[in-house]
């Protein structure tokens, strides 16, 4: 099934911006948009503002985040805040959400907040869809379009979206059987983004015997939040030479080596990860292993992306 991701509207070059303009994302126009179905919101002209139009601002009215269009006085916040409600046949489909950073509306985080007393700012606000995106779906997987030209940031990205559209592929209602096949599948990539959050995952999941609505969303949100931590060179370097365990019959005494300074080489930073993976990957391949064949780990979204590139 089609993977659909929502991105605010000028990040694929609509000119909806309160100028007139757009914020074109090269990556997610020409790249990412290879393997998933961008589906195109803009909040701001989805509540009936004009294009171009007044720029709204956040302001802090007693402790309370506002969106309000300085020029005329008007109060938007609660349209936005709506239009995400409005949204919802839309944001449901979704496995991931691209948006605008800097945004009143859809800026993820750092937004500027305004002191209407002083007009001084703070950059210490998220942009009022962004907020209520983020109570109506907690496990979505979000992410800036700044923050998509760092190489970590954008490779952890797109592997959460990966992961979850496969999550919202299980049949409901939900079986165990298939949580547990989907849990074991992640256990590499969880061990390298969140050693503790995989385990204490795992036994909740083998305790339960029937699993109702309320633990599955507690679920899904764990694991997001898990592999939204950052992959250490050190969790990584575990992972690939627990992997490395899996040969250890099948290859030489030279081979072991190169392998273990390839893996050495990358926790020294000498090597990116891509190059012991590949070497593991024709391992794989020569010696074929059910187990590590269902690993996301080695595999977690298309190799076209290149997003292990610099890692």
């Amino acid at each position: 099934m089609t993977i659909k991701v929502g991105i605010s509207a000028c990040l694929l070059g609509d000119e909806v911006r309160f100028d007139g303009g757009h914020k074109r994302s090269a990556f997610c126009a020409d790249e990412l948009i290879r393997h998933v179905e961008f589906v195109k919101l803009c909040p701001e002209v989805g509540i009936g503002m004009s294009v171009p139009r007044p720029t709204i601002r956040l302001e802090n009215h007693a402790g309370e985040v506002r969106a309000v269009v300085p020029k005329t006085g008007a109060d938007v916040t609660e349209q936005l805040s709506q239009f995400a409600d409005k949204a919802q046949p839309h944001l449901r489909q979704l496995s991931g959400y691209v948006l605008c950073a800097k945004s009143p509306s859809c800026g993820m985080e750092r937004v500027k907040l305004y002191n209407p007393a002083t007009g001084h700012a703070k950059k210490e606000a998220q942009g009022i869809f962004v907020r209520r995106l983020r109570e109506l779906h907690p496990a979505l997987p979000l992410e800036e379009d700044g923050r998509l030209n760092d190489a970590p940031l954008r490779e952890n990205f797109v592997m959460r979206v990966f992961v979850y559209h496969s999550w919202k592929q299980l049949p409901r209602p939900l079986k165990k059987a298939d949580v547990l096949a989907f849990h074991t599948e992640l256990k590499l990539l969880l061990l390298a983004h969140n050693q503790a959050q995989y385990r204490a995952l795992g036994r909740q999941l083998a305790d339960q015997q029937q699993l109702d609505e309320g633990f599955a969303k507690q679920y899904i949100e764990g694991i997001m939040a898990a592999l939204g931590q950052p992959a250490t060179r050190a969790n990584h370097t575990n992972v690939l030479q627990h992997i490395q365990g899996y040969f250890g019959n099948h290859l030489n005494k030279d081979q072991k080596a190169e392998l273990s300074t390839l893996i050495m080489d990358y926790h020294d930073g000498v090597q990116p990860l891509l190059a012991p993976l590949t070497l593991l990957r024709h391992y794989l391949r020569e010696f074929p292993n059910d187990y590590l064949q269902g690993q996301r780990y080695l595999n977690p979204y298309p190799a076209d992306l290149k997003l292990r590139y610099a890692l």
